[in-house]
């Protein structure tokens, strides 16, 4: 005898009653197996096969409704064109996709109240989980991330007693690090091209370069800071004014975008680098290694960060009774061209060029 005509639903999509009476097997049984949660084999082949033959999609919005997970995490940053947070995001979406859930990203610009605005969409449960980078963290911002009703895990600096999963690096000695490099080749007029004050990474670097000239007793002088913000232009109008006004042999930079603006700057001011001014950078991205000269730069281990912020998240997702957990990255310094030379002896006064001179000791060195 054929089969019965099967009735299908008004928007005519097949549903599990349609897949059960195909398969002739109870509604509960067609639904264990669409689901994955199981089935004898014969039962598994008969739903899968009348599955196949009506057409059957499942609906992911039911079955997120069901589970409580949507199958999606979300990461928020500044500015996704940053290629520091490029790095961090391949990271995050290659523990994430292990996990068999997608990566959502939201570019907030730095501003407050858009970061705020997606936490609090949180409360919608649309992502199982997201992880944060913000630049600035005010009152606003912790009462939110305490309040989440999904996990969170924030990349950057918190209070010690924040009860949030919590990555962080420490870039304020990253700054030392460059500097520490820039005196033991020579250099004593360091200028540093920063990024705003009022962001948490300004403020860090911004204390990192004041307390390593300062253990090298090099004292600050005013006219070799210049702040504006984290991009390609402002460093390069930033290092601008600074060479307007003051005459540095070295430039530390807050990040490789003004640091690759800084280069240009300086090339078209007629600075040699390295020979005339040194050049580092911080976050040691493709860019670092783009340019020519090659810049120096600090890593903050962006990659690494994002690794260990999906790790964490992900086990927060799976155990949301977990106690907050903090761990951190060091800074590494990596020296390239930019400034890997010394401090070149001093030119000589243009005049009349005097007769040669020979140095006996010397004969048969070549350089």
């Amino acid at each position: 005898m054929g089969r019965k005509r099967l009735q299908e639903p008004a928007d005519g999509r097949p549903t599990v009653h349609t897949v059960a009476a195909r398969a002739g097997v109870s509604i509960a049984s067609a639904s264990r197996v669409l689901n994955g949660v199981g089935g004898s084999p014969e039962t598994i082949r008969k739903v899968r096969e009348a599955a196949a033959e009506v057409g059957y999609v499942p609906n992911a919005i039911a079955r997120s409704l069901q589970s409580q997970r949507t199958g999606l995490v979300a990461l928020a940053v500044e500015d996704i064109g940053n290629p520091v947070y490029v790095e961090m995001m391949r990271a995050i979406e290659a523990v994430v996709a292990s996990s068999g859930r997608q990566l959502l990203v939201h570019a907030t610009g730095g501003r407050i109240d858009n970061e705020t605005a997606l936490l609090r969409r949180l409360a919608n449960r649309y992502v199982d989980g997201m992880i944060v980078s913000p630049i600035r963290v005010t009152d606003e911002h912790l009462t939110a991330l305490t309040d989440s009703p999904v996990p969170v895990v924030v990349v950057g600096q918190l209070a010690a007693d924040a009860p949030i999963d919590n990555v962080r690096t420490d870039s304020r000695h990253g700054v030392a690090l460059a500097v520490d490099h820039l005196v033991a080749t020579g250099r004593r007029r360091i200028g540093f091209v920063n990024g705003p004050l009022d962001t948490v990474p300004g403020a860090a670097r911004d204390a990192g370069f004041r307390a390593a000239l300062a253990r090298h007793g090099i004292p600050l002088d005013d006219q070799l800071i210049e702040v504006g913000d984290f991009q390609y232009a402002a460093g390069r109008a930033a290092t601008e004014r600074l060479l307007a006004r003051a005459d540095p042999d070295a430039l530390v930079c807050a990040n490789d975008l003004i640091a690759v603006g800084a280069l240009h700057a300086l090339l078209v001011a007629g600075r040699r680098v390295p020979q005339d001014v040194a050049l580092v950078g911080m976050d040691d991205t493709e860019l670092a290694r783009m340019m020519f000269p090659q810049l120096s730069s600090v890593s903050l281990g962006s990659a690494e960060r994002g690794r260990r912020a999906a790790e964490l998240l992900l086990q927060r997702i799976a155990d949301a009774a977990l106690p907050p957990r903090r761990e951190q990255v060091p800074p590494n310094l990596v020296v390239r061209a930019s400034s890997a030379a010394t401090l070149p002896a001093p030119r000589p006064a243009t005049g009349p060029p005097g007769p040669p001179t020979t140095h006996p000791s010397s004969e048969g060195v070549t350089a």
